[in-house]
């Protein structure tokens, strides 16, 4: 604009991607708070966080809850509202990016919308692994593998087991295909792009089902450190974080997947 002024329409542009990032900061701070208050259960995430014991031998608090529709309702909602305060900021620098690229094209009247409904897809493939979760939390507590109050295993051997089998797959090839397209925002957006509403949805449930396959390993270490532990929940918001934003992705993670394996023959040996 002449003399530096700006105009109704950069102002509209501009205001897009603050409403935008204004709602992921709020989405994460809510989902955060329901989590850390314990997300309806009998104790918060900060309780079961002082409680907790070390891996593979957590605190005995006699038998868990009947797993009632309503309690795996409620052990669903816990999973899907946390996986929604972890993964929406390691998705950001996609939806920012795809809202700039909207904000500049023909559909710059619906920017808002159309990067609101690409993070409802996002979340929606978490939901999907949400359910998973839940149900292999209700399996593992039935057959007696993870302590039901606590919700982590009970089993150091067993713990170690599964940080081996996380730390494998920071060297697969699905690992390595799934964190290049989590990793660079627009190579993905160029590839995957599609115009209007549904697309967009679709859009948003491509790139969660690329960081699902980038990450579901690392969320079962929820089970190994304590689904509600609260430095585990935060060690790894930041991990997956990093792991997408730093300059080698694929280097940081073997790395990862190293200390991994390692941490994992320590416990099984020390539980001899």
């Amino acid at each position: 604009m002449m003399n530096g002024s700006i105009g109704p329409v950069e102002r509209v542009m501009a205001r897009d991607t603050w409403v935008v990032a204004g709602s992921v900061f709020a989405i994460v701070v809510l989902a955060g708070l329901y989590t850390f208050y314990g997300v309806g259960m009998n104790m918060s995430a900060l309780d079961m966080t002082r409680m907790a014991g070390p891996i593979g031998d957590p605190m005995t608090m006699g038998p868990g809850k009947t797993w009632t529709m309503g309690y795996a309702f409620l052990v669903f909602l816990m999973w899907w509202v946390m996986m929604i305060a972890m993964m929406t900021p390691s998705a950001a620098p996609t939806l920012l990016l795809y809202t700039a690229l909207k904000r500049h094209g023909s559909e710059r009247a619906s920017a808002t919308k159309l990067s609101l409904i690409f993070l409802a897809g996002y979340l929606l493939i978490w939901g999907g692994f949400s359910l998973l979760a839940a149900g292999m939390q209700w399996l593992t507590e039935t057959i007696g593998l993870v302590e039901g109050p606590m919700m982590t295993l009970a089993s150091r051997p067993t713990a170690g087991v599964v940080l081996i089998l996380a730390g494998l797959f920071q060297f697969s090839a699905l690992k390595t295909a799934c964190l290049k397209q989590c990793s660079s925002p627009a190579d993905f957006l160029t590839r995957h792009r599609r115009k209007g509403s549904g697309g967009a949805l679709l859009m948003g449930m491509h790139h969660g089902a690329f960081c699902f396959g980038c990450c579901w390993a690392l969320m079962a270490l929820l089970f190994v450190g304590g689904i509600m532990n609260l430095y585990w929940i935060v060690g790894l918001a930041f991990y997956v974080l990093a792991e997408k934003i730093l300059p080698n992705p694929r280097l940081f993670a073997r790395c990862t997947g190293a200390v991994l394996i390692i941490w994992g023959i320590w416990c099984i040996l020390t539980s001899l």
